[in-house]
């Protein structure tokens, strides 16, 4: 039996070989990609996960992730030795951050709730930080005003390790 992926395979080889030996100036594919292209009511937006936009790691009563354990504990499994106690500081920068998204002509903004902003030792018993509420309200009021709809994850694979020391995680 002939293994059909040989077929595929030759195939972009051709297709391959055949932009490469004709004289097609290139184009930019995407110019004629616009709004237009997709049914009305579609809603174009960004997303994010909270360790990886948040920063602010030791801020405003969070307490630690799993991965801020990870990333700390072993540094040398990240590519680049990063971790996010910084990340893009959107923690601080967050109404630059609604802002460029509104001048980019977005509809909308899909990120994720830190679990361990709100609840730093992973529980109600534990108490629940105001100040992370606060930062998410404020996040979403800023959205809000430019027009921006919020769309929430509310778990994002950032346990607060308070539940992994607790009960071994999930």
């Amino acid at each position: 039996m002939e293994f059909q992926g040989y077929k595929l395979l030759g195939f972009l080889l051709l297709l391959g070989s055949l932009s490469h030996s004709t004289a097609i100036a290139p184009r930019n594919v995407t110019a004629s990609l616009n709004r237009n292209s997709f049914p009305a009511g579609f809603i174009f937006g960004t997303a994010s996960a909270s360790y990886q936009y948040e920063g602010a790691a030791k801020e405003g009563g969070k307490g630690p992730s799993i991965w801020d354990t990870y990333t700390h504990k072993y540094p040398d499994k990240i590519a680049d030795g990063s971790n996010g106690d910084v990340a893009v500081d959107q923690y601080h920068r967050y109404k630059e951050d609604v802002g460029i998204m509104k001048e980019m002509n977005l509809d909308a903004y899909r990120f994720s709730i830190s679990w361990p902003r709100i609840l730093p030792k992973g529980k109600l018993s534990g108490g629940i930080n105001r100040e992370g509420i606060k930062y998410y309200s404020n996040l979403i009021n800023e959205l809000l005003g430019k027009g921006l709809k919020p769309f929430v994850t509310i778990f994002h694979w950032d346990l607060p390790q308070a539940l992994e020391d607790e009960y071994g995680g999930f």
